[in-house]
């Protein structure tokens, strides 16, 4: 028995990487699954069907059930197609993991209005629109039976836009901090269906949105060891929170190599406070000035260091300041 049997789920961005690590992890522990993936290059552009078609033949040799899907989750008739799939293929959806994005790197003064409208709209706007339908379905089933359901969503935020945004993301970033705010929301709001919804926070994972930002990702262990880096390390985890009766909700998990760590952000600090009459701006800058501040450039040493030992931080920042460099000079 597997920890899946008789659920059904979508994934999208399912043809490669984290996405496809989660579909072969679903389907063996038996799940129905829909890949979704329109082939697309790191950065959205092209389209290339047999991405996920090729998934789904890997789950189906290895005795699963899956069929692909190659709508856009950008396109609002896209996600609803998404779901009615599911539900005309397998009678039902249980989870949908929304897992699609992309990434354009750019010095915020030459990104492009377009380099920064198509990641928002990949990363952000499709994590809204599938799940937008997926809940749709679920008040409908609502509404027939009268009673909840044990549904779930699982959203894939990143370290840059909770924990440690990095230079040349303000897109990146962005769209993601924007996915963990919109977990809260929905996780608020479905409570009442019965729906679940959490957000896994891949950290050093290698895909391929990181294996050309960060130096060394491309280089894998020998055959037989321990790989932290590998996709699949984010699969048992998804399973976990897309399994029945799981307790968790609203909740974010960062998963780097074997340790899943509880995120805890947005948190409130200590303060200063004056009612009446208001604060005037000298008074403020006072006050403010007995507050401690984090150093923001320290912090994200420490966690890069953290991350990628001293030498790899290093590079990394150094990969960052050149990049710029050669960005201002163009």
């Amino acid at each position: 028995m597997g920890s899946l049997d008789g659920r059904v789920a979508l994934i999208t961005g399912a043809g490669r990487g984290i996405g496809r690590a989660e579909a072969l992890f679903f389907a063996a522990e038996g799940a129905r699954v829909v890949v979704n993936d329109r082939g697309v290059e790191r950065d959205g552009t092209g389209t290339d069907t047999s991405i996920a078609e090729a998934v789904v033949d890997e789950i189906g040799a290895a005795g699963g059930q899956a069929i692909p899907n190659s709508d856009d989750v950008t396109d609002w008739e896209g996600g609803r197609r998404m779901v009615e799939a599911a539900v005309e293929a397998f009678g039902d959806l249980h989870v949908l993991v929304n897992n699609a994005g992309i990434e354009r790197t750019a010095a915020l003064e030459n990104m492009t209005e377009d380099e920064f409208d198509s990641v928002i709209a990949v990363n952000l706007k499709g994590t809204f629109v599938v799940s937008r339908w997926a809940a749709h379905y679920w008040r409908a089933q609502v509404d027939q039976h009268g009673t909840g359901v044990d549904r779930v969503i699982i959203n894939t935020a990143s370290g840059s836009g909770l924990t440690q945004p990095l230079p040349l993301q303000s897109n990146y970033a962005a769209s993601k901090a924007g996915v963990g705010a919109m977990t809260i929301v929905h996780a608020l709001e479905l409570s009442r269906l019965g729906v679940r919804v959490n957000c896994l926070s891949p950290s050093m994972i290698r895909t391929r949105t990181s294996m050309d930002v960060v130096p060394g990702f491309r280089d894998t262990p020998a055959k037989g060891q321990f790989d932290p880096r590998d996709p699949i390390r984010m699969a048992p985890v998804a399973a976990y929170l897309a399994t029945a009766g799981c307790p968790m909700t609203g909740q974010f998990l960062a998963v780097r190599g074997g340790a899943v760590t509880l995120l805890r952000n947005w948190s409130r600090d200590r303060q200063v406070q004056r009612n009446d009459p208001p604060w005037t701006v000298a008074e403020l800058a006072s006050a403010l000035q007995t507050l401690p501040r984090p150093d923001v450039m320290a912090e994200l040493l420490a966690a890069l260091e953290e991350s990628l030992g001293r030498d790899g931080a290093q590079a990394l920042l150094a990969y960052g300041n050149a990049y710029l460099e050669q960005s201002s000079s163009e």
